[in-house]
């Protein structure tokens, strides 16, 4: 019978990382099931690469910079640059109560030792000469945030993985998943069936669907989250740091020498894992766009090379990251809510000292228990983004 001392279900960036650290802990015997035909076919191809610790609450802020030690040491660790450029996240204000939610969360981030600070409209002119600051009140600044590369952390997790003995099957969707009591005892693909003597999920968008076959209540859904590059274009710098309008939404990069416009909308599908792209959207995020940064009022958008992805959100929107409360046996790493790809190299690491050692020790992870909301406690903090 094919077997597997961990069987990882999905193979994007959290679930590589899982299954890196496992091997890198000499948990060797891991499988790793995922339903694309290819290495990134899912959520890590479709993410635009951000990455920062100015989060709101103290445990997202600590994955972050545990991230960012491991992504900095990702080339001799992994032979592999993870694209790591600390270019900066701008976060503007256009309400005092926005402002005051910004400068609540930096307050977070100083006592965990992020060197973020605050910014008035004119110091954020200065930090982005492009945009317009007409009706902003304010903002916070962190200049080791930036930009990564999904693409590449993933091979780095994947052929990491591979070398130290970890299988990946691409193109096997997981079909069902067989469970005695407490327990699960096997993963059945098109493929055939695959004794586990632990699970992990790691199914991104997909994880309350596996969930419930494992028969573990995983509150986790899908939400669709479009972009639309620009053409080619030099009217921004490659240097340009992330730039969020809090209020609104609307924020900014530049990858590749295109400019990337993204404003979170309500998806007007009946289908929550439809991520097929809607030009409906187009006049608003370019309005947007417009007003925000007016030298873009020139630059068209590539329609053909707009594209749209899933996030995978928690009722929190803080990862779900350890054992599930139902199965002794099944491990959720879930719920990253748009920053699963920063998060993963933390993520990864985590998760297998739960496994092997039987509790994390690089970082207290108490508050992300995936049993946190059946006991009334999920995580409360401002919401930035």
């Amino acid at each position: 019978m094919d077997s597997a001392d961990v069987v990882v279900i999905g193979g994007g960036v959290i679930g590589a990382s899982v299954a890196y650290h496992l091997a890198s802990r000499g948990c060797t015997d891991v499988r790793v099931l995922e339903r694309g035909a290819r290495a990134g076919e899912g959520s890590t191809g479709k993410a635009t690469g951000g990455f920062r610790a100015q989060f709101g609450s103290d445990v997202n802020v600590r994955l972050s910079l545990l991230s960012r030690e491991k992504l900095l040491r990702f080339p001799e660790e992994l032979g592999v640059d993870s694209g790591y450029r600390p270019r900066g996240y701008l976060f503007l204000a256009d309400s005092p109560e926005s402002l005051a939610t910004l400068l609540e969360a930096q307050a977070v981030q100083h006592a965990a030792g992020v060197d973020a600070r605050a910014v008035t409209a004119e110091e954020a002119r200065e930090i982005n000469s492009a945009i317009s600051v007409d009706g902003v009140a304010g903002g916070t600044w962190c200049a080791t945030d930036g930009f990564i590369r999904p693409l590449e952390i993933l091979r780095g997790y994947t052929e990491g993985a591979r070398r130290l003995g970890v299988r990946f099957d691409h193109g096997a969707p997981v079909e069902a998943v067989e469970r005695e009591g407490e327990r699960v005892t096997a993963v059945r693909t098109p493929a055939g069936r695959i004794a586990a003597g632990a699970v992990v999920n790691a199914a991104g968008a997909w994880a309350g669907v596996v969930g419930r076959m494992a028969g573990v209540e995983v509150p986790v859904t899908p939400l669709r989250r479009q972009i639309a590059p620009t053409v080619p274009t030099d009217v921004l710098p490659d240097g340009m740091p992330m730039t969020i309008f809090v209020d609104d939404g609307f924020h900014a990069r530049v990858r590749d020498g295109r400019v990337l416009l993204l404003w979170p909308d309500e998806p007007r599908t009946a289908d929550p894992f439809d991520h097929a792209f809607d030009p409906a959207w187009l006049p608003e995020v370019t309005a947007r766009a417009h007003r925000r940064i007016p030298c873009l009022r020139g630059v068209p958008v590539d329609r053909a090379a707009c594209w749209a992805g899933l996030y995978e959100i928690s009722p929190d929107r803080h990862v779900l990251l350890g054992r599930s409360g139902e199965v002794v046996n099944v491990y959720l790493a879930n719920g990253s809510s748009g920053h699963g790809v920063m998060h993963s190299p933390a993520i990864g690491q985590l998760l297998a000292e739960i496994i092997v050692d039987g509790a994390a020790s690089s970082l207290d992870v108490h508050a992300l228990r995936p049993t946190r909301f059946a006991e009334g406690e999920p995580i409360e903090s401002p919401e930035l983004l």
